[in-house]
């Protein structure tokens, strides 16, 4: 009686087991020798030998086991195809489901629409993982975004400023403002299971600004304030940008009220010969890289114990943001994102 059962062995070691089975009934041989000599069953030996028979030792490789590729799917190719094409190409909004995102859900109910096939929530996350699909957080798009308005930035508006740039010998810079806030989440912790980490933070809300304006040659200029910004702290700091950059300054601004401001603009004129200001298209923060300063600051700052005083706040963002003017690898690598690589140098 056999003591094992080959087919726990691997491939290798199982084409072996058979290639002496043959070889020793090929000798003479019975089946029952061969199976007490290798350790087998009678009838495994038995089998391989009419394999051999009927197909030479080419016949004795093992096939795949299991189910093929594919089968047993609720879903053919061509739908899922279709399903996967609907999914990349539309929101649920605009296949009238009432859901923001795709979701589990929102692709249950829309296989179930489409296809008829009223699916498994955990077989539908299997078709999307499969689908190389991910759960992420989605980016904030405003509605009154205009797609022309930034085709025509991208295509005509920016390369025509940079060509300006260069003729004239000037620098282009981004420019953003951002707050930071004491009540702002301090990141995650590692703790025992069930032993949620506690941090430190001040029962009165305080905050201070900050204005910076990039290059993407990784030069890094910025002033912090409190409180909102005003017409008057808008131009202190075009006045410390001119002062601070050698050469003409090209800066590239939001629409916001105060950069619009009739006082900037006159501030702005007198000193054509410094400064020009050059604005985005309408609601849409995505193209300036400065945005994608704010963010990295915030997280840097999220590492830090949270600020005892607003003074305190002020000083760390301060000293933060000098040590990323002594990096200028980082600030250009900001414009690596997809959305502003149009601005890399």
């Amino acid at each position: 009686m056999a003591t094992r059962d080959a087919r726990k062995l691997g491939s290798g070691a199982q084409l072996e087991l058979r290639r002496r089975a043959v070889t020793l009934r090929r000798k003479g041989l019975r089946h029952g020798e061969i199976a007490g000599m290798l350790d087998v069953s009678e009838s495994a030996v038995r089998k391989w030998c009419a394999l051999y028979r009927h197909g030479g030792m080419r016949a004795l490789r093992l096939r795949r086991r299991g189910r093929r590729k594919g089968a047993c799917r609720m879903l053919t190719p061509e739908r899922e195809r279709d399903l996967k094409r609907m999914i990349i190409d539309k929101t649920p909004e605009q296949l009238k489901m009432p859901f923001a995102l795709w979701t589990r859900q929102a692709v249950q109910e829309l296989m179930e629409r489409v296809c008829g096939v009223k699916m498994p929530i955990r077989s539908v996350g299997n078709y999307l993982l499969r689908w190389g699909f991910t759960p992420q957080r989605p980016l904030k798009r405003a509605y009154e975004q205009q797609p022309a308005a930034i085709k025509q930035w991208l295509r005509a508006t920016y390369p025509n400023i940079a060509k300006r740039a260069k003729q004239e010998g000037a620098q282009v810079l981004w420019c953003d403002q951002t707050g930071v806030s004491s009540a702002d989440q301090r990141g995650r912790g590692y703790a025992p299971q069930g032993c949620t980490p506690i941090a430190g933070t001040q029962a009165a809300r305080f905050s201070v600004s900050m204005i910076s304006a990039v290059t993407n040659r990784g030069k890094l200029r910025f002033m912090v304030y409190r409180r909102g910004l005003k017409i008057a702290t808008f131009i202190k700091f075009l006045n410390r940008l001119i002062r601070s950059i050698g050469s003409k300054v090209f800066l590239i601004v939001d629409n916001l009220q105060v950069h619009r401001a009739k006082k900037v603009r006159d501030w702005v004129e007198q000193r054509n010969e410094r400064i020009e200001l050059f604005f985005l298209p309408p609601y849409c923060p995505e193209l300036n890289p400065d945005e994608y300063l704010n963010n990295t600051v915030k997280s840097q700052l999220r590492k830090n114990a949270a600020p005892r005083s607003q003074d305190q706040l002020q000083n760390t963002l301060r000293s933060c943001m000098k040590s990323n003017q002594r990096r200028p690898h980082l600030i250009r690598s900001l414009f690596d994102h997809p959305r502003v690589q149009y601005a890399a140098a």
